[in-house]
């Protein structure tokens, strides 16, 4: 039909596969986060549990498949279906079939992951997690190996990238001097949520080079992406400026998904004819699963994405204008199911460094004919947020430890904060309980499995050693204790604070 030559493109058949199984794998890599830590955050008996929020909620605030029914086993079941669908697409099982298999999956697999997003609380309130539903959701209607690719679905992949880079660049320059006169790189490595093992390296850098990232954030981030509406290979060479600024990221820091997400839309940017000049041997043919014609639109494929895109064209209307206020909203959802999204990060810079640092002892304090000495207090270790002063920060990206990001806004905004303070709390209890779900979130109980007869938590300021000091020391971190973050709790305590 000839409407079928400006609905569909044969010359993003590469394009198509790099979308649906690079979100794929994200997709499982989420999964996977979510049943190791899932059941011990927000499980029945976790730090903020599910049944609790769900009973002071709505469906029309937060709709999920668990306000039918929630149990642990349950949840592990619906995030295991989860990870089979993914896989199939992975693996191309769901692209060889009709077109149609490919819009069930990603729906199924956005409805799954928005339903955890929805009752994740305090431990799934991140960027990422809405950008993953938004994709998931958008995705679904690029169809399989056996139509054309739609181009108004492609468009609206571009307007996802303008979105999650363009609104980055906005919120930088308007949120910090720092981004305006250069020196935000001056502390971004040191202060940044959860450092990688390249991060000490990464600051140490001269400080002309600092400056040079901060002008190639905004190249990357203001610039580019508005060369992604330019004829090809203009758009492609865009794409690609993106790609090498998210690989630094990824080189130099642990932003869970984020950056490969960011990877991955840029790369489906990218034409047939770029791959094969950039790529020889990677062609079309070596995708598409059987022969089609270039013109092959279904006339139900062809409804089924036009339907879809006129709500998500809709529904944009509030992230655009959202771009250009004076009050830019950073990682907003602006509807329930998080379809088209405001995105954004680190619109301000921390220039110092705190952490919390939570510490446990068995001593039960002096006998009636001991002497009065002070407790032995041991720290318990997480698994990514820095706490040895001679660990090197490790590589977790794109997997992502939701607690040892919590624990950084917890130092960031204090404790009574609502990011902090009923989680924490929570959490310390469960250490005094030695629960074993919540042990299992730590790299390291001091106490191995016994409970401990107190808790308390320290705040220190942590800042990178010098080349001098790491070499004299082998230490990566320095630190210097600021207060008492949380005075000595016992068990009886612990539980009369938490009620």
């Amino acid at each position: 039909m000839d409407w079928a030559t400006w609905f569909g493109t044969d010359g993003y058949d590469v394009a198509r596969e790099v979308l649906l199984r690079g979100f794929a794998a994200l997709t499982i890599v989420a999964l996977a986060s979510a049943l190791a830590q899932f059941p011990a955050l927000l499980g029945q008996h976790g730090l903020e549990p599910v049944p609790r929020f769900l009973a002071r909620t709505s469906w029309r605030s937060a709709p999920s498949v668990f306000r039918w029914r929630y149990s642990d086993r349950l949840f592990r079941a619906y995030a295991w279906v989860g990870v089979a669908l993914a896989a199939s697409v992975v693996v191309g099982l769901a692209q060889a079939g009709p077109w149609w298999v490919v819009t069930v999956v990603f729906l199924l697999l956005w409805a799954l992951y928005l339903s955890i997003v929805n009752v994740g609380q305090t431990f799934y309130a991140f960027g990422w997690e809405s950008l993953l539903c938004e994709a998931l959701f958008l995705l679904a209607f690029l169809g399989s190996t056996r139509v054309a690719v739609p181009v108004v679905v492609l468009g609206l992949s571009r307007w996802l990238l303008f979105r999650l880079e363009f609104g980055a660049g906005l919120i930088k320059l308007r949120g910090d001097r720092a981004w305006r006169d250069l020196t935000a790189m001056y502390y971004h490595q040191e202060t940044q949520p959860m450092p990688g093992p390249l991060s000490w390296w990464a600051h140490h850098l001269p400080a002309w080079w600092h400056r040079v990232e901060v002008v190639g954030n905004h190249v990357a981030q203001l610039g580019a992406p508005v060369l992604l509406v330019a004829p090809q290979p203009v758009a492609s060479v865009a794409a690609g400026v993106m790609v090498v600024t998210q690989l630094w990221l990824v080189a130099t820091g642990n932003f869970s998904w984020l950056n490969w997400a960011a990877i991955v839309l840029a790369l489906g940017v990218v034409s047939d004819g770029v791959w094969a000049r950039v790529l020889p041997w990677v062609a079309a043919d070596d995708v598409a699963v059987g022969s089609r014609p270039p013109d092959d639109v279904p006339v139900a494929f062809a409804v089924v994405v036009g339907l879809a895109a006129v709500l998500l064209l809709v529904k944009s209307w509030r992230p655009l204008t959202n771009l250009f206020s004076s009050h830019q909203l950073m990682n907003a959802s602006f509807d329930r199911y998080r379809l088209v999204n405001a995105y954004g990060a680190f619109g301000s810079v921390t220039k110092d460094r705190f952490e919390v640092v939570v510490e446990g002892t068995r001593d039960t304090g002096p006998g009636e004919n001991e002497s009065v000495r002070e407790p032995r207090w041991v720290a318990y270790e997480f698994r990514g947020k820095p706490g040895d002063v001679r660990r090197r920060p490790p590589q977790v990206a794109p997997y992502h430890l939701r607690l040892d990001w919590l624990m950084w806004f917890l130092a960031l905004r204090g404790y009574r904060d609502p990011w902090g303070s009923s989680w924490f709390d929570v959490l310390l209890l469960r250490l005094l309980e030695a629960d074993r779900p919540t042990l299992a979130l730590l790299r390291r109980d001091p106490f191995r499995g016994e409970r401990p007869a107190a808790v308390r938590a320290v705040l220190y300021r942590y800042r990178y050693t010098t080349r001098e000091e790491r070499r004299r020391t082998g230490a990566f971190w320095a630190r210097e204790e600021q207060t008492l973050f949380e005075p000595p709790l016992t068990l009886a305590e612990a539980r009369h604070a938490v009620g």
